[in-house]
């Protein structure tokens, strides 16, 4: 197996959580099979959350936080991230990561024909997102139309250029049971050795 270059984000936004025991798990075995790995803290990082205009032509100027997320993505050919999903969606400070990093002439490109879509400039490159939550997979598909894992995959990864975009569920996350989350990070060691 060809050893890849990885980065890692913990989209928690507190110190200690799941998340952040997926991404250290994940990492450890990706390193133990000859990976380079490059992780991420969330919770670290410190930049203003709100974009804050209503389009392209003005741009806040990036927080070195910002442009190091944005590095290490271009110097990734994997991107792994893991985050709760609250209240439906991803955690504020994740959003705002993605909301401020993810510009045109950085991960996308609009030079593009009038009525077409823009190009993705991460192209090439693969994604993996373990989302924890509270609500089984079955009723997230069911009842939710699956909006969070379509707007992860389609709407921002892929848009980007991160295909295959995949997704691993956690479920009952809130008060999981000792022997659940070492079932979980079992997993997670799984896909770390294999850089998926």
């Amino acid at each position: 197996m060809t050893s890849k270059r990885i980065t890692l984000l913990n989209g928690h936004p507190a110190e200690s959580s799941i998340s952040k025991q997926i991404i250290e798990t994940y990492a450890q075995a990706a390193r133990g099979e000859g990976h380079e790995v490059r992780v991420l803290n969330i919770h670290d990082m410190d930049f203003d959350m709100d974009y804050g205009f209503g389009g392209y032509k003005n741009q806040k100027p990036l927080e070195p936080e910002l442009e190091d997320f944005l590095e290490a993505l271009e110097w990734s050919e994997h991107f792994v991230f893991a985050a709760p999903m609250w209240w439906g969606g991803l955690p504020a400070k994740l959003k705002g990561l993605i909301d401020r990093s993810f510009l045109p002439g950085r991960v996308f490109d609009t030079r593009v024909k009038p009525g077409t879509m823009p190009l993705p400039m991460l192209d090439g490159r693969t994604a993996r997102v373990f989302l924890t939550s509270d609500t089984p997979g079955w009723v997230f598909r069911l009842f939710y139309k699956d909006a969070l894992a379509w707007q992860i995959k389609g709407q921002i990864l892929n848009f980007v250029g991160f295909k295959p975009a995949r997704i691993t569920r956690f479920a009952g996350a809130s008060h999981p049971k000792p022997r659940q989350i070492e079932g979980w990070l079992k997993t997670v060691a799984r896909l770390g050795a294999k850089a998926r």
